[in-house]
């Protein structure tokens, strides 16, 4: 008997120490803050009509939380840059900054760190691959526009996948004779997948960079792979992504990082749209989901760790009745972006369309007079945004990514407010962030932090989960 039991005791005290952790996927929701997560759990709800209650996202079921402050060196206010430059180093810096301190020191990124380790490197999101947050895995720039240099620089690194919607300007400036960035990763032995399938078929190449399929002027929705609520068939999506890389790293290495970025939550945030910030936030969720049946199959070898680079918008849920609504973004059919091309092309067909014209639009995009009750005032409002416009003397709203039509923006806004949902700017806030995690060294990221620690608690749950 005291032979079984000291086999046993010796069995457990190997498995606890002989377990490594391998496997670290980090999830960054841009522009996802407590409340983006919580007004996407509450619509589902919502709609299927779980009383005063929540049907959670994956994370939020993670067994441990936290949240992260988020200013930069700079600023109370951090841009993505900098934010992201935080999360890839654990170094703060400068508001517009890339993967460099406050002196234009360049920094080491724990991509970069655990790539000169032996470790597979993957680095994927639905905006475009050199955007500010997954440039700051692999690029050092003084200012994140020089998007051509952090393209030349992703050619460099040597990571093993890229996923995501392309390049913002692979030719460069349109005088520049530069090499073109697509070609020039193929030099670099990328091979180029142009949507999903194609990356199956290639899954035995030496390097991927997987974007949206192409026409002939390079990949389409360069900036940004579709919202989720405007996706068409054929669209690649960051579950697909996910679902590819995994494998590809995982036939190459017996350790891997990955960098996944929700991207899209802050470009719906910045255009004060709840319905399409929704869509994204259940997008990522999706993707982490992937990931977590991998953690499934390597429960001691994975770390999952989310969080965000910063809030975007100030969203606020309920006002002084206290009482939601989010039921009514169900009739929401297209993000504000698309909204806005509707009445864009509506005027350009039409020199003065007809007010029964616009009412067209937003009977079938967001429900108007139909599913969702419009008082007689609101009516009134929207009249006299559609008169402005017919007098050219409304003002479109430009905001970080596009110009939106103010029609467009007239019936966003009167969605949410019909929903209350409340926005304090088109921009970020100082909002603290949350952070979730699960796996090999989850517990350390427990509790109020700030952004400095994250990276610092990865390499320090490596190291305490390294091979003995």
């Amino acid at each position: 008997m005291k032979r079984l039991v000291f086999c046993l005791l010796s069995l457990v005290f190997y498995l606890s120490v002989s377990a490594e952790l391998k496997y670290v996927f980090y999830f960054i929701g841009d522009g996802m803050g407590d409340n983006q997560v919580l007004s996407a759990e509450m619509y589902r709800s919502a709609l299927q009509g779980v009383p005063l209650g929540r049907v959670q996202t994956l994370m939020t079921t993670f067994p441990y939380s936290g949240h992260a402050s988020t200013f930069s060196k700079s600023n109370g206010i951090t841009d993505s840059a900098a934010a992201g430059t935080c999360l890839a180093t654990g170094t703060k810096t400068k508001n517009g900054m890339l993967g460099l301190d406050q002196d234009s020191a360049r920094l080491t990124t724990i991509a970069e760190e655990l790539k000169a380790q032996g470790w597979g490197v993957g680095i994927m999101t639905t905006v475009a691959i050199d955007h500010a947050t997954p440039g700051a895995f692999y690029g050092h720039v003084p200012e994140r526009g020089m998007y051509y240099e952090i393209g030349q620089q992703l050619a460099e690194s040597n990571f093993d996948f890229f996923g995501g919607a392309g390049f913002h300007y692979p030719q460069g400036k349109k005088d520049d004779k530069s090499v073109n960035l697509y070609r020039l990763a193929e030099q670099a032995d990328y091979t180029i997948a142009h949507g999903y399938a194609e990356a199956q078929a290639n899954m035995d190449c030496k390097k991927m960079i997987l974007v949206q399929s192409t026409d002939d002027q390079g990949p389409k929705h360069g900036d940004n792979l579709p919202y989720a609520i405007d996706r068409k068939e054929g669209d690649l999506t960051l579950t697909q992504i996910v679902s590819t890389a995994i494998p590809f790293l995982s036939a190459r290495y017996d350790r891997f990082f990955m960098m996944v970025e929700g991207g899209m939550i802050d470009y719906a945030c910045h255009s004060d749209d709840a319905a399409t910030s929704i869509g994204e936030v259940w997008d990522m969720d999706e993707a982490m989901r992937v990931a977590y049946e991998f953690y499934l199959a390597h429960p001691d070898e994975t770390l999952i760790l989310v969080t965000a680079d910063h809030e975007t918008g100030g969203m606020a849920l309920g006002n002084s009745d206290y009482t939601l609504y989010l039921d009514q973004l169900k009739n929401q059919q297209c993000s504000a972006w698309v909204l806005s091309d509707l009445f864009q092309n509506l005027f350009k067909e039409n020199k003065k369309p007809t007010w029964k014209q616009v009412q067209t639009i937003y009977r079938e995009q967001l429900g108007f007079w139909n599913t969702v009750k419009i008082t007689a005032e609101e009516e009134c409002e929207l009249k006299a945004a559609y008169k402005a416009a017919c007098k050219h003397k409304s003002k479109d709203v430009k905001t970080m990514y596009k110009t939106i039509n103010s029609l467009g923006d007239a019936g966003i806004a009167l969605l949410d407010k019909k929903a209350h949902v409340g926005w304090t700017t088109r921009a970020h806030s100082a909002h603290a962030v949350p952070v979730f995690a699960i796996g090999a060294g989850a517990p350390s990221f427990s509790g109020w932090h700030d952004n400095t620690e994250l990276v610092p608690l990865i390499k320090t749950a490596i190291q305490e989960n390294a091979a003995k």
